[in-house]
């Protein structure tokens, strides 16, 4: 049986201001890469046989340091992307208010998608095919990503519908544990163990 430890990308200083997405160029702030320094030294001493993180910049910021301190190559997969958010990648959450689609997507993922991007049911399907051919391969793994494609898998595995994908809280820099046994997958939230 492999585990899988799903990592949040560290902060970074648009979060909180602009909806990202897959906009280019947004890297971790400093307190970002402090927080990727913290997850590599806890994960120095385990088992680790892949780190994989999406294309973007600041997933990939954050699963660097844990690849060299596992000694391990880093690679990319456009499995684990953030999910396409289409005509609303860069703006500014305060003018997205405004938008009544907006107040649709966030009361209804389940049937709605972004205006030209992806829904979070097709965002579901590609990240937990990803994670089910990882399974297959009894691997363990860190995967570096996103609070949503992270939200989409916990919802799957949980059996929770899409449309209370606010009831899964995913904080920048958090590890969330999957067990992942031939019969089906055990979620759990990874303790910080300090620094070593």
């Amino acid at each position: 049986m492999g585990t899988v430890y799903l990592v949040r990308h560290g902060v970074h200083d648009l979060l909180g201001k602009i909806l990202c997405g897959r906009m280019p160029g947004v890297g971790l702030s400093p307190a970002g890469h402090e927080q990727a320094s913290r997850l590599a030294r806890q994960f120095a001493d385990d088992r680790i046989d892949l780190v994989e993180s999406s294309p973007q910049q600041r997933a990939r910021e954050t699963a660097q340091p844990i690849a060299d301190a596992l000694g391990v190559a880093l690679r990319s997969d456009a499995g684990l992307d953030e999910i396409d958010l289409g005509e609303w990648t860069g703006s500014p959450f305060d003018r997205l208010g405004d938008d009544p689609r907006w107040r649709v997507w966030n009361e209804r993922r389940g049937t709605s998608r972004p205006p030209g991007g992806e829904s979070m049911r097709e965002l579901q399907l590609r990240v937990v095919g990803y994670l089910e051919r990882l399974r297959l391969s009894d691997k363990n793994a860190v995967i570096v990503s996103h609070a949503e494609p992270i939200r989409a898998a916990i919802l799957h595995y949980r059996e929770i519908a899409l449309d209370a994908f606010a009831s899964i809280a995913i904080d920048p820099a958090s590890v969330t544990v999957l067990s992942m046994g031939r019969r089906g997958v055990d979620v759990s939230a990874r303790k910080d163990r300090g620094t070593r």
